[in-house]
């Protein structure tokens, strides 16, 4: 938040707001079956939230290889920790993202992996001495020794909390990340130094909806994917999309983009992820952009105290996951992303789901805290507790891929 700005977390402060109708297109006919979704309405959405949110992802083709640059034997001896260096090219251009998997050494099959972007580098998931640090920028964070931008040796281990390898290795899941900082640097001067040099960038003459970071960070999870496709020891059928917090808004956009994604999850994405920006709760859109413009397309910036103007809401962003297995979580004391919307966004998204035929079982009001609703197509869990994420989400995503996946 920036520094002296009032929020409103208050409900008698949110407006009176009228959600944009999900099951009728732009030019006002109702969708009335399946066929209409994936032809039409689905379609109009992605290149809606494109034109208005996050900007407009590359349809070049690239080619994704992945390099091993080291292996070992990790967790006593119940996961490899494999090091991989991917090349993405195109054309004559091409860009290198390091990129850490583990694989369960019990399963001699191949396993369902959770795809996910970390906020501060490899080295930060693990302690393992031989981690390279990032070469680029970084944001500095005191507790990770992260000064000047730049990542440092006394960060090593000091996000792994957020990452419960050896939990999720002992339940049969693989687990992929890369630093987004590879893709796309969380920053304003700095943003445009990673992928965006694959492409025209600057050149594209339809300004406004250039991409921003959050848009370059969906990408970047769909090219770890390309990699999962090609190792034979990944179920990529079977390949969950997540985030947390802003890498939370990019899970949800690169599993409405990429249908390859077999369930989706959002961990207190808040503003521009699964909260009702109509709400202006928490985190609105006038405060996102000012206070990270590099974040989403340019039009977005129309819309600053303005919600009501804008064409799209979140919920459509939820419904595009359909009709693959959603999960959105909240935290009580997360006012800052707002539960409430997240929760009702979620709930505005079932329509879609149930257009596919698939069952939603949230009610109008919100589950209590630590009652995770898990069973249908769509879950949801508040936890206690602040922005973050926690043992208590992981064991909630776990439960809910076991549930809803064909798990070998």
């Amino acid at each position: 938040m920036l520094s002296g700005e009032r929020f409103y977390c208050d409900e008698s402060n949110v407006p009176r707001y009228e959600l944009p109708v999900l099951l009728q297109d732009v030019h006002g006919e109702p969708v009335r079956d399946a066929a209409d979704w994936w032809h039409c309405r689905r379609p109009e959405l992605v290149s809606l939230l494109e034109q208005y949110v996050y900007g407009a992802t590359p349809t070049a083709s690239v080619d994704v290889s992945g390099s091993l640059l080291q292996e070992d034997r990790v967790l006593d001896g119940a996961a490899r920790q494999r090091l991989i260096l991917l090349t993405i090219t195109h054309g004559e251009r091409r860009h290198e993202v390091p990129c850490l998997l583990y694989l369960p050494t019990q399963i001699q099959k191949p396993v369902p992996v959770f795809v996910g972007l970390n906020f501060s580098g490899l080295h930060t998931v693990t302690e393992h001495p031989d981690m390279p640090l990032p070469m680029g920028w970084v944001r500095s964070e005191p507790d990770l020794g992260a000064g000047a931008n730049r990542a440092s040796d006394s960060g090593r281990g000091g996000r792994r909390r957020r990452w419960p390898i050896d939990t999720l290795v002992r339940e049969g899941f693989g687990v992929a990340t890369a630093y987004c900082g590879d893709f796309a640097p969380d920053d304003i001067l700095h943003y445009q130094k990673g992928v965006w040099s694959l492409f025209d960038g600057p050149r594209n003459p339809r300004h406004q909806e250039q991409w921003g970071a959050v848009g370059m960070w969906a990408w970047g999870l769909s090219r770890i994917l390309d990699y999962l496709e090609q190792e034979p020891a990944v179920d990529w059928r079977q390949t969950i999309v997540f985030g947390h917090s802003r890498l939370g808004k990019a899970a949800l956009w690169a599993g409405a983009q990429d249908e390859r994604f077999a369930m989706v999850i959002s961990n207190n994405s808040g503003c521009g992820g699964a909260a009702i920006s109509r709400r202006r709760f928490g985190e609105t859109i006038a405060k996102i952009n000012r206070q990270f413009p590099h974040w989403f397309c340019e039009r977005f910036r129309n819309f600053n105290e303005s919600e009501e103007r804008l064409p799209v809401d979140q919920h459509m962003l939820l419904a595009l996951a359909a009709p693959r297995p959603l999960y959105v979580a909240s935290a009580s004391e997360d006012l800052w992303a707002d539960p409430k919307g997240e929760y009702l966004a979620a709930c505005a998204a079932a329509s879609a789901y149930a257009l596919l035929g698939q069952r939603v079982l949230l009610q109008e009001e919100m589950p209590l805290i630590g009652h995770p609703v898990c069973e249908g197509s769509i879950g949801y869990h508040i936890r206690s507790g602040g922005h973050g994420i926690t043992d208590y989400d992981w064991s909630q995503y776990v439960a809910f891929a076991k549930h809803h996946l064909t798990l070998n």
